[in-house]
């Protein structure tokens, strides 16, 4: 029988040291989910207990004890790599150490390659930077466009950056795809919309990561005996001293990590979403918050800047390769326009038919420069509207850059 892309459901790589070693002392441990509506559990009938997410919990708490074991829930619907680059501080690294993060955003990415790069090298490369003791394992769930004779593009390109910077994969997609062709589950029974899971799709999900990580983590049996992985450390740390002294086997155990060269240079390793600050130059925008108004794809504050007040005028600085804003965007969303320092003013229509439904974040990139340098970015209010919108409406939620 012919091996195929769909039997290598895990790639091991680096492993996930850092967690075992934390394990091994007996500490606690801190793991994030970080992805799109799938990882914040969408399809479950209780995405706090029955998401692969909210399952994979309660086998480490199970395991290790709730003392030992701390999830953080950062799932956003709906969302790419990119906003995921540009969330990773705010809603995973400020939470403090973090031992694990679990990425998973193959389904959402779309077809532009170098996009996509960008977003997941960026994630890494931060993460890296600011937090190297955190181990990091790509996840990858099923859609059509996942479940494929071939290595699917997405996943591809997600294991393009796994393979350079050596970090796990687990290929849920590739598994569902084996038991289809031999006919033990049916895709339609595991997803109805054929690609956020039910409680059977998601209970699959979640018995595939526990069995990756019974096997990189060990048996429960040399992970309970804790006096002799202590002993096992210590004497680790010992042999290292007297092989490299102690400066060496301090930064060997500090694990200073060296990054190997970007593949795309403009990646996002500096991207940040921050707060929307009032300047001296705004015209137009007053502060307010949603109270009744339909929400998707966001459980977060929504305090924003808001106007239908042509020609509003919010103006902002930030330092870096690039900007944009995140609006919150719905039935009576406008179009607005941008401007880069002295460039000219460019409009920006974001209004599809998800917006006839609720308000949701989305993001407005605006180009990427090859120079770090200080850039002055004007938002200004149109007037203009697409024919299905209700309103001109223009809602800042937050600032990005990179």
């Amino acid at each position: 029988m012919t091996d195929t892309w769909a039997d290598r459901w895990v790639n091991q790589r680096g492993g996930l040291p850092h967690i075992k070693e934390k394990l091994l002392r007996n500490e606690p441990i801190v793991i994030a989910f970080f992805g799109g509506s799938i990882t914040e559990g969408a399809g479950a009938s209780d995405m706090n207990a029955t998401s692969w997410r909210a399952l994979t919990e309660s086998y480490l708490v199970q395991r290790f004890s709730s003392e030992k074991v701390t999830c953080i829930n950062a799932g956003v619907g709906g969302t790419t790599s990119t906003f995921g680059a540009h969330r990773l501080q705010a809603h995973v690294l400020s939470q403090g150490e973090i031992d694990l993060l679990f990425v998973e955003f193959s389904v959402n990415d779309g077809e532009d390659r170098e996009e996509s790069i960008r977003g997941m090298e960026g994630i890494v490369r931060q993460c890296r930077r600011l937090s190297p003791r955190t181990d990091l394992c790509y996840i990858y769930t099923g859609a059509d466009k996942n479940l494929t004779e071939s290595l699917p593009f997405n996943i591809a390109v997600h294991e393009e950056v796994a393979t350079h910077y050596n970090i796990p994969s687990v290929n849920f997609a590739a598994r569902v795809y084996s038991m289809i062709q031999t006919d033990e589950v049916r895709w339609e029974d595991l997803a109805s919309d054929r690609v956020h899971p039910n409680d059977a799709g998601h209970a699959l999900y979640a018995a595939f990561l526990e069995e990756y990580l019974d096997g990189v983590l060990g048996a429960n049996e040399y992970l309970g005996r804790v006096e002799g992985a202590k002993e096992y450390l210590d004497e680790t740390v010992s042999a290292k001293v007297k092989r490299d002294g102690v400066q060496g086997a301090k930064a060997c155990l500090d694990d200073d990590v060296s990054l190997p060269p970007p593949i795309n240079h403009n990646n996002y390793e500096y991207a940040e979403m921050s707060e929307v600050e009032l300047t001296d130059g705004l015209v137009g925008l007053e502060w307010v918050t949603l109270s009744t108004e339909p929400l998707m794809n966001w459980r977060y504050d929504t305090r924003h800047l808001y106007t239908d007040t042509l020609h509003a005028s919010f103006p902002f600085t930030v330092y870096g390769q690039s900007a944009g804003i995140l609006l919150l965007c719905g039935p009576d969303s406008g179009v607005f326009e941008y401007a880069i320092d002295d460039e000219p003013f460019q409009p920006i229509d974001l209004f599809d038919h998800w917006c006839l439904q609720a308000y949701r974040p989305i993001m407005a990139m605006f180009p990427i420069h090859a120079e770090r340098k200080c850039r002055q970015i004007t938002i200004r209010h149109t007037g203009k509207k697409d024919a299905r919108s209700t309103g001109t409406s223009l809602r800042i939620l937050k600032l990005l850059s990179n």
